[in-house]
């Protein structure tokens, strides 16, 4: 809950100050249950959700079975992988490409941000969220687990929350990556600063108050130096040149 209201929020401000209120072509790449495509389409522009497994994107069939009539007919979701993109969309299809939380199950970043660079137009926007190779050593390393602290500094390999192995990325190689695919890093933020030292099964506060200050906490260290570089998460965002 804490991430996708994060990048919610942050998604938000990037496409108000980069584009001028018209209705967008969107593209959510592993798109999920369809959160991020939902709040999309309430907001009045035009979404594409691709996901290759078929219980989430049932999941997200059946959450916008429940919306209104005019969101329905701004959604189209299809199953897929974003890596076959390009054979299905022709180059610069889309105003703005999500890719959230895919990466990490990718051997390698670059195959996959190239396919999604092609199908975005120019002056686009490129939405990435990604496991941050920067500090994976801190989970372990504040849970105590120190042993796996140390294998953390110099790997980007880590087991994810659902008992699968995963990968990490770094700040540096990314925005060098996105630049030479020329769509170069406009802004980046941090997500899950402090909530990702949460046991597995904790649930967000019910207090309504409590959650809203959460939230606005986790929102600015997500923006301030020195907090960002250690989230669990980093959420780039990079523009297509021309």
């Amino acid at each position: 809950m804490v991430r996708q209201e994060l990048v919610a929020r942050q998604l938000a401000e990037q496409i108000t100050e980069h584009f001028d209120g018209e209705m967008l072509r969107v593209l959510d790449v592993g798109c999920g249950q369809g959160t991020q495509a939902l709040r999309l389409a309430r907001a009045g522009h035009l979404v594409t959700g691709l996901d290759p497994n078929p219980a989430t994107l049932g999941a997200a069939q059946a959450a916008l079975s429940a919306e209104a009539p005019e969101v329905r007919q701004r959604v189209a979701l299809l199953t897929g992988e974003g890596g076959d993109c390009g054979r299905w969309f022709g180059p610069g299809s889309f105003d703005v490409v999500l890719c959230h939380g895919v990466l990490m199950y990718m051997p390698q970043a670059e195959p996959l941000l190239a396919s999604l660079a092609r199908v975005l137009a120019p002056g686009g926007m490129l939405s990435v969220v990604v496991r941050n190779g920067d500090a994976l050593a801190m989970r372990p390393g504040c849970g105590g687990d120190w042993g796996g602290a140390l294998e953390a500094f110099d790997g980007d390999r880590y087991t994810n929350r659902l008992g699968l192995p995963t990968r990490a990325d770094r700040l540096e190689p990314l925005t060098r990556t996105l630049a030479e695919l020329d769509v170069p890093l406009r802004r980046w933020y941090g997500v899950r600063v402090f909530t990702d030292q949460a046991p597995d099964h904790a649930a967000p506060p019910v207090d309504g108050r409590q959650l809203a200050q959460l939230l606005d906490a986790e929102e600015r260290a997500g923006r301030t130096d020195p907090y960002r570089a250690v989230a669990a998460l980093l959420h780039l965002v990079g523009t297509r040149r021309g």
